[in-house]
């Protein structure tokens, strides 16, 4: 399964290429890519203006039939807006919320991430 992500400071890469998985970069010059195959999606929190490359990305053409799952990355500080970007396209977009990790995450993390994918298929 394909992991589609996008970082802005660089904490969200480092976790997902410890997932040693097929990814693909968002960017606001890649956002209205199509993709025809299962993938889930790794984000970071930030504001809506920031994160709405993905919701351009998952609203492209089939995205949305393809997507099996969202993880999130963040900062335990930020209290309940913890992992709020990926809770939010969870609840939007009607797709299981996988796993929230702080910053780059853990080998704990990693493993449950993992895990997940594998019981999608």
């Amino acid at each position: 399964m394909k992991v589609v992500f996008m970082s802005l400071t660089g904490q969200t890469r480092k976790f997902v290429n410890k997932l040693n998985m097929e990814t693909i970069e968002l960017t606001a010059e890649n956002a209205f890519r199509t993709i025809a195959e299962p993938f889930i999606i790794v984000t970071p929190t930030y504001d809506k203006e920031v994160t709405d490359i993905l919701v351009d990305f998952i609203e492209t053409g089939q995205n949305r039939t393809f997507c099996k799952g969202v993880a999130g990355g963040g900062n335990l500080n930020f209290g309940k807006l913890f992992g709020f970007t990926a809770k939010d396209l969870a609840r939007d977009y009607g797709i299981p919320l996988l796993h929230l990790f702080e910053f780059q995450g853990n080998e704990k993390d990693i493993q449950i991430l993992k895990e997940k994918v594998t019981e999608l298929g």
